[in-house]
């Protein structure tokens, strides 16, 4: 009787000790193989909206140099940037809908609205459509609008970022603005719902 007890207790615990020896070897071969090796968890504010205080980089070029109210020229393109934790040194480029995009015009233009969130004249707005997440990356000199290549929806950056004319269902999230020492500074996390519509 005994025995037989003790054989139970032995099977019973069998599946679990053969478990830990199998989750042990296939841990050791993980890491002898560099493809299989468990992929580094980026940090939690990589993903993390604009916060307070965050500077501004740009996606291409110098990535942690931060931008200047003079890096962005009067009356051109917009340029694309990240958010960056200068205090951290993270740069939060771990979602694309934190890209922002800037905009340098003549603030006499602007509505109360817009001049409010304006830093000497540069907006910052999320690059990202609300329509299906297209990067709105055209400009249009002439009337001064944004343009989203994929559908066409246009946006006036003197007015919030309203939309005039498309198939987005609402304006670009603005991110308002403040300036340190000739530095752009997030002033406040952006107003208005970021991201796209999912179908």
């Amino acid at each position: 009787m005994r025995r037989a007890q003790r054989r139970n207790n032995t099977e019973a615990g069998a599946p679990i000790a053969r478990r830990a020896a199998l989750t042990a070897a296939l841990g050791g071969c993980c890491a002898l193989i560099p493809g299989l090796a468990p992929a580094q968890v980026p940090p939690e504010g990589v993903r993390a909206r604009p916060q307070a205080g965050d500077l501004l980089v740009k996606v291409v070029g110098e990535e942690r140099r931060p931008l200047t109210l003079d890096d962005v020229p009067l009356d051109e393109k917009q340029i694309i940037a990240w958010p960056f934790d200068a205090a951290a040194d993270l740069v939060r480029s771990g979602s694309r809908l934190n890209k922002v995009l800037l905009l340098r015009l003549d603030p006499a233009g602007f509505d109360a609205e817009t001049r409010e969130h304006a830093s000497d004249g540069v907006v910052a707005y999320s690059a990202i459509c609300p329509h299906t997440g297209c990067e709105v990356s055209n400009w249009q000199a002439e009337p001064q609008l944004l343009e989203c290549p994929c559908h066409y929806s246009h946006y006036d950056p003197k007015a919030g970022a309203k939309v005039l004319s498309g198939p987005s269902p609402r304006r670009l999230a603005a991110l308002p603005l403040t300036s340190a020492d000739g530095r752009l500074v997030v002033a406040k996390p952006f107003i208005g719902r970021v991201g796209f519509q999912q179908s």
